[in-house]
Order: structure tokens, then C-alpha cells, then sequence
């Protein structure tokens, strides 16, 4: 039946991934579709509530292309970066399988932090100036000579961790050796990419492409640092909510006409065109906003924020994309607020102790839990990675949300549990202000 069944009570949808992105993916996909076949490899145990697991790993491209071309499902989504990166869509595509997600060639722009960089430069789009570097040294000599705060990027994905916001060239220079000497990031961090810091708040803007046209889906803060007050080491995020009160419809439509409207075009007239979904990560400076990322899918965890207040509904969306409809598609703007929270393990963004277990997860009736790094042993879910759950809260207003997203944070307990506390508390003031 493909894509057109979407818009039918009972497709049948293979969603890749299995964390907390990829929950509220199935979640969202199950209330628009409540009839679905929905099936998640890997999933998680949260997933398993709403979706049939299957037992692939999701940068294992040629099994799920195996399983996909045995099950026949009508769409394929694509949730992290790697198979993407991979070149996932291409392959289901061979075999005649509609995916959302864009081609290996168009996830370049996450894959190459050199190759987005570059890109920006050549458009003009606003962003902060930087430098490349395939030599340690030469990097090394670079940031020696600079006296202004540097943010250094692993070229590659780095599992949102290959990027350190440097305070001192001292900073810069000790992620440098991290990455390109020590080798912390493996083969992504072979490559770096030197640019300035910019001073401003941060926004995550999320654009939804079928090729030819984009739609804005939403606006989402991340909070990536994990200390409250962003502090300490950059991680996956730890929290984030949507929408938000300062990112007006003069500034998300500037950011269109400045910066995601050139990007797009340039990407079609390469032979690049992007299908899926494009994440901006933009800072609001004093000269305007500025593009200070790119990645190829949606974000994690702005999705858990965005999807459950988000008015359209989203499998029609992802119809739209993939048969090419996009212009038929009128995006109606959040009634509501959710703020997201991430409980992780103690030690993330570093090495953590896995097999936890989590208790107060049967008790959530004030708002949602997405899962991420847990698992099921002897009957128990317990810790499996990093970033755990995130705690959701849904409100009319911001304070609302965060009221409901802490409660639920408090109601799940695991050993050393750890959140930030501060997750939209600068939101409050926005509102508030006269």
C-alpha cells in the first residue's frame, strides 16, 4: 500500500532507534494512529508499550534493510543520526521501500561538521567563523595564538559529546588532544572544526522538508550542559522545553528567509534534496541569529517536548513529506507547553554503572515517561545507559509544564539518579516580565 497508507487508520511502520527520541516517536505515531501496526528496532521497554520490538540494532543498516524488505512495511522512520548518516534511506530505497529520513548525501550536513561549515560560509548564512583542521599540530598552533572563548567540534557525530565549549585556549587545546591525538571519538574526531564562541541564548529550531518546500514543525530550548546553570561537561541534552516565549514569528520567520530557506536550496541544487526533518541550533545574538549546528534528524530531547504538543497531526506530516505534499500541509501552532527533564545515571556524561533499578515508573499518571537507557532483567527495568528517562509535563502555561515534569521526575528513582533542577526556570522570567 506504501505511504498513502498513512493516511489510513492501519499502516504499518518500522521506526529505527530505541531511545527517548524514538518513544515519543512511537507514542506520537500510536495516538495519531491508534489502529497501527507499529513495530521499533531496537526499542526499549517503554517502546515495547507501544510498539513491537524487533531485534536489530539501528547502525545494523543491512539487517534492518533485510527485515524491511521481508516485512514490507508502508514507511520506514528514521530516528538517529548514524543510520542516516549510513545511508539507511538509500538502501530502503533500492528495494522500493518510502523512508523518512534524508539520503547519505544530504545527511552529510551532520555528518561533516567541516562540510555544514563550509556550506554556511559559501551561502552567507549567519554563523560563527571558523577553521578546519585534518592536523593535530596545526590545530594545536592555531588555538595557541587566540586569546577569545573557542567552541571545538568533533567533525563526525560524537553522540552529542564530540563538542567542548572552551573557556581558555588551554580548554581548547586539551579537547583537541582528546580528540584527534587521544582518539576519543574514534575516526569522527580525526577532523576538527575550530569556531568562535557565541555569547546568546540558544534555540533549537526544527523544519520538516519534502525536497521542494519546508515547513517550520516548532521551536524547543535544549539545555545541553550537565550542571545546572550550564555547567560542566556538554552532553546528549538534559532537558529542553517548547515553545518557547522568546522565539517570536518575526525571528522564526527570519531564520527562514536568513538561514534555513538558502540551506535547503543549495542542498537541492547540489542534488541534495532533503527529505525529513532538519534541526537548526541557532544562538540569538546581539547582530541577530546565528547557525551554530546542523543535524539530520529530529532532536533529543526537543522531541519529547515537541511531539506532545504539537496540533498536527504527525503521520499526515510525514505523508506530506515523502509523497511530495508538503504545501498541502497548514502547521497549526502548540496550544500547550511540555517540558521535558532527563533523569541520567550518576557519572553521564561519562562512564556510568548500568543494571539500576527504576521504581515509580507504574505510578505516572500526571504526565509521560519516555524511555532511553533502560532495559529488562528478571521481570525489572533498570538503568542502561547514560540519559535513562525523561520526565514530561504538559501545561497551559510553562510553570504549569515544569510543575508536572519535576513532579514526574521525582516520582521515578533509580541509584544515583541525577537531573538538572533549572530545566525552563529562565523561561519563567520571560513570561513574567512586563
Amino acid at each position: 500500500m506504501g505511504i498513502e497508507a498513512l493516511l489510513r487508520p492501519n499502516p504499518k511502520i518500522l521506526v529505527v532507534g530505541g531511545g527517548g527520541r524514538e518513544h515519543a516517536i512511537c507514542w506520537r505515531l500510536r495516538r495519531d494512529r491508534p489502529t497501527a501496526k507499529i513495530y521499533c528496532a531496537p526499542g526499549n521497554p517503554g517502546i515495547a508499550d507501544v510498539a513491537c520490538l524487533v531485534d536489530v540494532g539501528a547502525r545494523d543498516i543491512g539487517k534492518l534493510v533485510g527485515w524491511a524488505d521481508s516485512e514490507q512495511p508502508d514507511v520506514v522512520v528514521i530516528g538517529p543520526e548514524d543510520p542516516l548518516i549510513g545511508g539507511i534511506v538509500d538502501d530502503l530505497q533500492v528495494i522500493g521501500i518510502a523512508t523518512f529520513g534524508p539520503t547519505r548525501a544530504a545527511a552529510e550536513i551532520e555528518g561533516s561538521k567541516a562540510f555544514s561549515s563550509a556550506l554556511v560560509t559559501r551561502l552567507g548564512v549567519p554563523a560563527p567563523s571558523h577553521k578546519t583542521f585534518d592536523d593535530a599540530e596545526a590545530a594545536l598552533a592555531y588555538v595557541g595564538g587566540t586569546t577569545g572563548d573557542l567552541v571545538v567540534k568533533a567533525d563526525g557525530p560524537a553522540l552529542g559529546k564530540g563538542v567542548a565549549v572552551c573557556r581558555s585556549p588551554d580548554e581548547a587545546s586539551e579537547a583537541i588532544q582528546r580528540a584527534m591525538v587521544d582518539g576519543a571519538f574514534g575516526a569522527s574526531g580525526s577532523r576538527m572544526v575550530i569556531q568562535e564562541r557565541l555569547r546568546g541564548p540558544e534555540l533549537s529550531l526544527l523544519a520538516i522538508s519534502d525536497g521542494k518546500i519546508f515547513r517550520t514543525l516548532g521551536v524547543a530550548r535544549d539545555y545541553k550542559p550537565i550542571g545546572e546553570g550550564n555547567t560542566g561537561p556538554n552532553t546528549g541534552g538534559m532537558g529542553s522545553f517548547s515553545p518557547v516565549p522568546d522565539a517570536s514569528p518575526e525571528l522564526v520567520t527570519r531564520v527562514e528567509h536568513e538561514i534555513l530557506g538558502p540551506v535547503f536550496d543549495a542542498l537541492r541544487t547540489e542534488g541534495r534534496p532533503y527529505v525529513g526533518v532538519l534541526y537548526a541550533g541557532l544562538i540569538l545574538t546581539d547582530e541577530g541569529p546565528k547557525v551554530i549546528e546542523f543535524n539530520c534528524r529530529m532532536g533529543d530531547p526537543e522531541t519529547q517536548a515537541m511531539l506532545p504538543v504539537m496540533e498536527t497531526d504527525f503521520a499526515n506530516l510525514i505523508h506530506a513529506a515523502l509523497a511530495g505534499r508538503l504545501d498541502q500541509i497548514v502547521l497549526e501552532p502548540p496550544n500547550q507547553t511540555a517540558v521535558a527533564v532527563v533523569l541520567a545515571s550518576k557519572g553521564y556524561p561519562g562512564p556510568v554503572v548500568a543494571n539500576r533499578t527504576i521504581d515509580g515508573l507504574d505510578s505516572i499518571d500526571h504526565g509521560l515517561i519516555f524511555h532511553a537507557g533502560t532495559n529488562r532483567v528478571d521481570g525489572e527495568t533498570v538503568t542502561a545507559g547514560g540519559r535513562v528517562v525523561t520526565a514530561v509535563g504538559v501545561g497551559d502555561n510553562i510553570g504549569m509544564a515544569r510543575d508536572k515534569a519535576y513532579s514526574v521526575a521525582g516520582s521515578v528513582r533509580f541509584e544515583g539518579a541525577t537531573y538538572r533542577c533549572d530545566i525552563a526556570a529562565d523561561a519563567l522570567s520571560v513570561v513574567d516580565a512586563p
